[in-house]
């Protein structure tokens, strides 16, 4: 077993682990560590705990240290920075004539980076603009393409829930989400209504994926013959969230709703 501590860089990103060695961390804690980048400055998010070894990306690199108020500041200056690199990186695209559009800007912890995140319909070829963005900032300059999903999880938003979209505020992953789940769902299939602010499928879609998969088998499918206390019908309505199904009867034409437990398949 092997004992490690999570860290996450930025709001709602993905949790990384690091080697805490004899320091004592909780969450809430700002950290100095190690990545494959260089060093850098992060949250920690879990308490330490013992997982195995086969369950860590080797190699397992360790938290250097706490951070210092010095820490902070740095981590303040680097915002700013970035933001005034942002305004000379939106007049170097124009004048290049990139049809890119520009996301966000980031300094590595140590300043040995610039990172500019950047969203466009295809390839774009920014030789020439990293190269006078380099002359310029006089560091190692890296462009990012991201996708929609990524754009929307940094800027953030209102969602159609009308709260904070889940990517920007806890979400450290995207799992896949299919139009599977909202007809699982009985959710309109209308894009508008099912789709983020990233114009793909909503996240949230997958939140309940996992209950519906586990009723599935007690429910009949749309348009099957059942029996059910009023007699015998056909399913013209599914509510796997009340555990109902409506029956249209035979009978007198007339359609009830009954708890799936009371309505059986009529065999053939």
């Amino acid at each position: 077993m092997v004992t490690v501590v999570g860290v996450r860089f930025k709001k709602a990103g993905k949790v990384y682990y690091f080697n805490p060695g004899a320091l004592e961390l909780a969450p809430g804690d700002r950290v100095i560590v190690e990545t494959s980048r260089g060093i850098e400055y992060g949250e920690v998010v879990t308490n330490p705990k013992d997982v195995k070894e086969e369950d860590i990306i080797s190699p397992l690199k360790d938290v250097i240290r706490k951070a210092t108020p010095e820490d902070d500041a740095r981590v303040e200056e680097n915002r700013i920075k970035a933001r005034e690199a942002e305004e000379i990186a939106l007049k170097k695209i124009e004048k290049h004539g990139l049809d890119m559009k520009l996301v966000d800007v980031e300094y590595t912890f140590d300043n040995s980076k610039l990172i500019f995140y950047f969203t466009a319909d295809g390839r774009v070829d920014f030789r020439e603009l990293v190269k006078d963005l380099a002359s310029v900032f006089r560091t190692r300059i890296e462009l990012r393409q991201i996708g929609v999903r990524d754009e929307a999880k940094m800027l953030g938003g209102i969602g159609p829930c009308g709260r904070m979209v889940c990517c920007n505020t806890f979400l450290g992953d995207f799992d896949p989400v299919s139009i599977k789940m909202a007809k699982q769902q009985n959710l309109s299939l209308n894009p508008v209504k099912i789709s983020g602010l990233c114009g793909r499928l909503m996240c949230c879609l997958k939140f309940e994926s996992d209950s519906y998969d586990e009723v599935e088998e007690k429910f009949p499918d749309m348009g099957a013959r059942v029996i059910a206390p009023g007699g015998e019908g056909m399913v013209v309505a599914v509510f796997k969230s009340k555990g109902t199904v409506k029956v249209q009867l035979d009978e007198n034409n007339e359609v009830e709703e009954y708890p799936v437990e009371e309505v059986a398949v009529k065999e053939s």
